[in-house]
């Protein structure tokens, strides 16, 4: 989602574009290490003096408890026209009881990535992954997701699809907090989050990160990240970044707290007892969501993401009438300039409620900075099929599908226009293959 390079992360400003916001225009070994406070655990120094990658990299702690899971993932060869499909072999997880979530904890066995141009995820997947002893990269990742070079935008359920590929369980969640990620990572489980990223206001991307500890002491998580050295803890070996847990809240909430968990098939029961104990119910998560934004808009009414996440949350549950209310708030607050490169659901509530001209409006301003994102043509022909102009939402539907030909929704539009008229779906074909 984000261009490679070293970037600084200088806070949460919020840009204003009036196009937008005018509502009328490596191991084998993945372990966890919980630390408490009273015998000091020292890294275990190498041959040059720095600490192993794969060993406590706080010190001033009491007593650490390990949990060790036996590697999965044989090695995978790509193809960039086809979804991978190896399976990990069926080798059985112990079972393991469930522990609360200790004062601090950092997992140890990720492989670390730099990013390369716009791949922060399949960068940040290729590192959940390897955490389970996968050896796939993110060029083998991203040779499947990004068919584009171009491409903005991995969606979380591309992640989701991808893993589930591999023969992991992978769920895509909104509405996360503290707890539930301090009690997953207490229990051997990195969490991969979608976040927003700012360079300086106005310059705001999403952006991918992999939460792998915590330290309620200092008040900071330990993140795994494709791009930013803000905060870096060590550069060889890297050991992560280090961002305070209000500040990444307030990059995470642009995404209505959006968090990917992806494991193996095996360890499904600790993690569904994980989310039972914290009450977190995803058959009710977007309306939990819901009141969660409600809830911020008491304390802040001109609070632009906590509308923007109070429509998506609506929108998911089919009140798009109501929805569309809380996202013209949004606009007239003033939206980030990139804010629909990875986030749709305003354009699906116009739909919902016959505004194709929202639709237009809105896509229109985002093509003056980029074409490159296959959801905004679908969406589009969606848009021209309410105004009647078939042949403009065939146009938007084979320009979706050039940017990514795999595009579910996009191929079962095309599929539902052809039954409509084959003879020019056929003339189309020929077109296309001429």
């Amino acid at each position: 989602m984000t261009a490679t390079g070293a970037a600084m992360v200088i806070g949460l400003g919020l840009w204003s574009d009036a196009r937008f916001n005018s509502p009328r225009t490596g191991s084998l070994q993945p372990a966890v290490l919980a630390l408490s406070t009273s015998t000091p655990l020292a890294a275990t120094p190498l041959a040059d003096g720095v600490p192993d990658e794969h060993s406590a990299s706080l010190t001033s702690v009491e007593a650490a408890t390990q949990v060790s899971l036996p590697a999965s993932m044989p090695p995978w060869t790509p193809t960039p026209t086809a979804m991978p499909t190896s399976t990990p072999p069926p080798t059985p997880f112990p079972t393991r009881s469930i522990v609360p979530a200790q004062p601090s904890a950092l997992l140890s066995g990720v492989r670390h990535e730099w990013q390369t141009w716009n791949n922060c995820g399949p960068a940040t997947l290729a590192m959940n992954l390897s955490y389970y002893g996968s050896l796939l990269d993110q060029a083998a990742i991203g040779s499947v997701l990004r068919t584009s070079p171009d491409d903005k935008n991995v969606s979380p359920h591309e992640l989701v699809d991808f893993a589930r590929g591999q023969g992991y369980a992978a769920e895509l969640y909104v509405n996360g907090n503290a707890d539930l990620l301090k009690t997953l990572i207490s229990n051997g489980f990195p969490v991969l989050l979608e976040t927003w990223h700012e360079r300086a206001p106005g310059d705001g991307i999403g952006h991918y990160r992999l939460a792998v500890g915590y330290d309620d002491a200092t008040g900071q998580w330990t993140l795994y990240d494709s791009l930013d050295y803000t905060g870096l803890i060590s550069l060889q070996p890297y050991a992560g970044i280090r961002m305070s847990y209000d500040r990444l809240d307030r990059f995470w909430k642009v995404f209505n707290r959006t968090f990917l968990l992806v494991h193996p098939v095996e360890q499904t029961p600790q993690v569904q007892a994980i989310l039972a104990a914290h009450g977190f119910d995803p058959a009710r998560m977007w309306r939990h969501a819901e009141a969660r934004a409600r809830a911020e808009l008491e304390m802040d009414p001109a609070d632009v993401f906590a509308w923007f996440n109070l429509g998506s949350s609506l929108t998911h549950q089919g009140r798009t009438a109501e929805a569309v209310v809380a996202f013209e708030r949004a606009r007239e607050i003033g939206l980030p300039e990139r804010m629909l490169w990875y986030q749709f659901t305003p354009l699906e509530a116009y739909v919902a409620e016959g505004r194709p001209l929202d639709v237009l409006a809105l896509t229109d301003a985002i093509f003056e900075e980029t074409e490159s994102v296959e959801e905004l043509f679908y969406w589009r022909a969606r848009a021209f099929l309410l105004l009647g102009d078939v042949a403009a939402a065939q146009e938007a539907l084979t320009r979706s599908l050039e940017l990514a030909p795999t595009f579910a929704p996009a191929l079962a539009l095309q599929q539902e226009l052809s039954a409509l008229n084959p003879l020019e779906h056929e003339e189309r074909e020929l077109r296309r293959e001429s």
